[in-house]
């Protein structure tokens, strides 16, 4: 069972999908360990002592977080003759969360799990933790110690209705209705724990990253454990300043959607852009009423806009963003008109499946981003039904053309010229554009050309979706073409097409 995960293990079912894991996962255990000579390598025995038969290889990062009591030379030790033990060490004391965060960051399992060095809890325990992410019903499993079970040791009142207070404040906040926040054992898809920036340094780590999965949409299981809690006198170090520390984390994270670590998708940029939730709702309200009854959506992100057009017949939502699917699939639980699925418009054989499926295909904000956007738009047009409607958003103006589209991973900005010509060629027949959001203009000029900045301000973001309710019904008003373009445009079919220059005005 232990030593070196290996490279392309076993993998996850489908979150969301009710799968269960394609085979027996491999476990990493981050233990942050700060002066605990006299407990680390009795827990380090048991560890590798623990039954494990769903697991298929074992590995254990000892994050060293600058002991000074000789823990460091012990846990070399153990280290040198044991394969499956791997220690990193901080040259000084950063706190918990700083050590928790390296051994993310080392960790090479498709599970990890937090595991305390103080015995406190059991490793014969983490076998209940993987079991409900091999049943596919879990992206992230809590071990609660106060889950009704058999028989529990009784704990310090004291102590435990400061966790309770806790883990209520924390519920409240997030909306979850977990028994125990402020547990160590903590089981998460490697995938997705590496994908959650951890900014706390400290023990604020565990209501920071609970507010984190909560906000995620993760599917957050817990189950019994058993515990046995240290005395300040025996060395727990966790102490009232860090219940003050864990208040204040909770309404930072509350308040801050920072939930997505810089990576190849650029999650964070557009997880940030995908909070505004009255602005998005103005995009659904301006496609809804042609919108029917079997639907595909190309690169629905979060579902912004996919929450606020369903139900329908039959709705696929893709993304190639695969901490998205995640959202997605988590948020079609119990919709069985809604399927999500990985698709990639630049790679036209995603779609073969779905020759003339579709009478309507949405796609916002997506041929931006490709190279060959009449490539794309010929596989959206081979995916509807004869007569079916393309939806479109495209970034407009190629003036406006700067930093912040560059971040955003734009190609270019749009004129009506180009997007008819490139619809034409794809053989849709244009329906009608019309610009969008005029009233944004004048801030992306400055943000982007004159400023130069490359990021989006979240106090900028929120006041202008504070704003949509006020602006949105004047949005025709503005003496200026619109930020973007929202086109309909219709399947063309044979010699009976109408001649696709024949277009409404704006």
């Amino acid at each position: 069972m232990s030593g070196e995960p290996k490279p392309g293990g076993p993998t996850l079912g489908g979150p969301g999908t009710g799968s269960t894991m394609a085979g027996a996962p491999s476990l990493s255990v981050v233990v942050p360990v700060y002066n605990e000579r006299l407990l680390v390598a009795a827990l380090l025995e048991r560890l590798l002592a623990a039954e494990l038969p769903e697991i298929s290889f074992l590995e254990v990062l000892v994050v060293d977080d600058g002991s000074t009591d000789g823990t460091r030379d012990i846990v070399r030790e153990i280290a040198a003759r044991e394969p499956a033990v791997r220690l990193v060490e901080h040259t000084r004391n950063q706190g918990k969360g700083a050590a928790v965060r390296t051994g993310i960051r080392e960790a090479g399992g498709d599970l990890v799990v937090f595991q305390d060095a103080d015995l406190e809890y059991d490793p014969a325990d983490l076998s209940k933790l993987v079991e409900p992410f091999l049943d596919g019903e879990a992206d992230v499993v809590y071990g609660s110690r106060f889950l009704a079970r058999e028989r529990r040791r009784v704990l310090s009142f004291r102590h435990s209705l400061g966790n309770l207070l806790l883990t209520w404040l924390s519920n409240w906040l997030t909306d979850l209705n977990l028994t125990d926040m402020e547990t160590c054992y903590k089981m998460f898809r490697a995938d997705l724990l590496k994908s959650i920036p951890i900014r706390s340094n400290d023990f604020a780590i565990e209501p920071e990253i609970t507010a984190k999965v909560a906000k995620r949409g993760c599917r957050v299981v817990e189950v019994p454990i058993s515990y046995s809690g240290r005395s300040y006198r025996e060395g727990k170090k966790i102490g009232w300043k860090d219940g003050i520390k864990a208040v204040w984390a909770m309404v930072r994270f509350w308040l801050r959607n920072d939930l997505y670590a810089e990576d190849e998708h650029r999650s964070h940029i557009l997880h940030a852009l995908a909070g505004a939730k009255r602005y998005n709702r103005w995009m659904a309200d301006a496609i809804r009423e042609r919108v029917g009854d079997r639907v595909l959506e190309v690169g629905a992100g979060i579902g912004n806009v996919t929450h606020w057009l369903l139900p329908r017949e039959r709705f696929v939502a893709t993304d190639t963003n695969p901490h998205y699917l995640t959202y997605l699939r988590n948020f079609a639980t119990g919709k069985p008109y809604l399927e999500i699925r990985e698709a990639d418009l630049a790679r036209s054989a995603d779609f073969e499946e779905w020759l003339d499926s579709f009478d309507t295909v949405v796609c916002l904000n997506v041929l931006a981003f490709l190279d060959d956007p009449v490539a794309a738009l010929r596989t959206l047009h081979g995916t509807l039904a004869p007569g079916g409607r393309l939806l479109l958003y495209v970034p407009r103006g190629r003036h406006l053309f700067s930093t912040l589209d560059r971040v955003l991973g734009h190609r270019r900005r749009y004129d009506r010229k180009t997007l008819e010509s490139e619809l034409a060629a794809a053989g849709f027949e244009l329906e009608s554009v019309r610009h969008f959001n005029r009233w944004a203009v004048p801030g992306w000029w400055a943000n982007g050309k004159l400023l130069r900045r490359r990021k989006f301000g979240r106090f900028q973001l929120r006041l202008y979706d504070l704003l949509v309710p006020v602006l949105r019904p004047l949005d025709r008003l503005a003496p200026w073409p619109g930020l973007g373009l929202i086109a309909s445009a219709r399947r063309a079919d044979g010699p009976d097409a109408q001649d696709s220059s024949r277009v409404p005005p704006s």
